[in-house]
């Protein structure tokens, strides 16, 4: 919920200048949420805790958690900094200097709530008394057929920020 609210925060930001800009910054957000939310559910995550497991069965999986999370929030070489560095450019012309600085102040809020779930997520190993660091699967019987071009595209869509850009 604090994730949307930031991310509508931006998008309401930036409404009067420049219309296109917030239904890129909603695209992008749905896109990287959708797939987060497909990454859990394939991992049949609903807690914290149950997030550290996750490592133990599909590092791989784990490893796009963290980076779409990073991408949620803004960290710079990633796919949601886009949106709030154009956004921030396009304030920035129109004459508005405090504003901008606010968001990006805050945006490491938002960042710091992301971090915390790519830390738990990735960066820790549930201890276990297996001496294995991954455990032995079993197929997965869970058809996500879309999850894997949602990843690519989430992950992907930094190349394409110039076309992007064109856009506005």
């Amino acid at each position: 919920a604090y994730s949307s609210i930031a991310h509508m925060g931006w998008m309401t930001a930036i409404l009067a200048y420049n219309p296109t800009m917030t239904l890129l910054n909603l695209v992008l957000y749905i896109l990287m949420t959708t797939t987060t939310f497909m990454l859990f559910m394939y991992n049949s995550s609903t807690t914290t805790l149950s997030l550290s497991h996750s490592w133990n069965k599909t590092p791989l999986i784990t490893t796009s958690i963290l980076v779409i999370m990073l991408s949620l929030g803004g960290l710079p070489p990633l796919t949601g900094f886009i949106p709030k560095w154009m956004i921030i450019q396009e304030l920035t012309k129109n004459d508005s200097i405090i504003m901008p600085t606010l968001m990006a102040i805050t945006a490491l809020l938002n960042l710091y709530f992301y971090m915390r779930l790519a830390y738990s997520t990735s960066l820790t190993m549930f201890p276990s008394t297996n001496n294995m660091k991954i455990k032995w699967q079993f197929t997965n019987t869970k058809q996500m057929p879309c999850l894997a071009p949602m990843i690519i595209i989430s992950t992907l869509t930094l190349p394409l920020a110039p076309m992007l850009s064109v856009l506005n």
